[in-house]
């Protein structure tokens, strides 16, 4: 599988470049979508910067890419993410890669913490692997005490949506209806509208049925397509 550019091989390179690009600026701007964590800092690089320096090393052995995982600075964890997503969606990716990333990206959950970091990988990572596989482990990762994996499990049928494949995202959608954490209440809601733009009369159906229940953010973003006056029917069903 070609690299774009100048390919980089290796952690500590793509690390020296990300911090040769931090500017001050930039890290304050990052308080605005993310709390301030001592534990996992930003120095202040822009993703369009992360995600250009990705593509120039998309064949980064998985050993490399688990060592930028490990960093505790988010842009660097970003990188990882990024570059895994990009490598896993390239036509040309050779199945054993795939399976490499899929397997680092659920055993190095631990450091995939935050909303933007699953998104970054999840739909190519895991929904592509799995798209002629057994989609169990998606359940496993609904169930889990660990937000970001059942964020995970959500963001994955976004693959599966591409293919006009409605059936799993509905099977999560109803094991996570009432999820307690925002960031997957969000992502609950982004699902459900997705697969509301390809059978709105099976939205329509689920959001009747949940509306009492769901949490407000999930069901305003789910039924955000609807006209005003629909809209109106269902918020008012809470």
């Amino acid at each position: 599988m070609p690299t774009t550019g100048g390919a980089m091989t290796d952690a500590a390179a793509l690390i020296a470049a990300l911090e040769a690009l931090a500017d001050e600026t930039e890290r304050e701007k990052y308080t605005r979508y993310f709390p301030i964590d001592p534990d996992a800092p930003f120095i202040g690089v822009r993703m369009g910067a992360v995600f250009g320096l990705a593509k120039t090393a998309l064949d980064l052995p998985a050993d490399e890419l688990e060592t930028l995982l490990e960093q505790p600075t988010h842009e660097v964890r970003a990188l990882a993410c990024s570059i895994m997503g990009k490598s896993a969606a390239e036509p040309r990716t050779p199945g054993a890669r795939r399976t490499e990333l899929y397997e680092l990206y659920l055993r190095r959950h631990d450091r995939i913490d935050q909303w933007d970091l699953v998104d970054l990988a999840a739909r190519d990572v895991i929904g592509r692997y799995l798209l002629e596989r057994d989609r169990a482990p998606l359940a496993g990762l609904a169930a889990s005490t660990f937000w970001p994996e059942r964020r995970t499990a959500l963001v994955a049928t976004f693959a599966f949506l591409r293919r006009g494949e409605l059936d799993d995202a509905y099977e999560l959608a109803e094991l996570l209806a009432g999820d307690p954490e925002p960031f997957v209440q969000k992502a609950l809601g982004w699902v459900l509208r997705a697969a509301g733009d390809l059978d709105r009369d099976r939205l329509t159906a689920f959001v009747e049925r949940h509306a009492g229940a769901m949490p407000r953010v999930a069901l305003r973003a789910a039924i955000e397509h609807f006209d005003k006056s629909e809209r109106a029917r269902i918020l008012a069903i809470r």
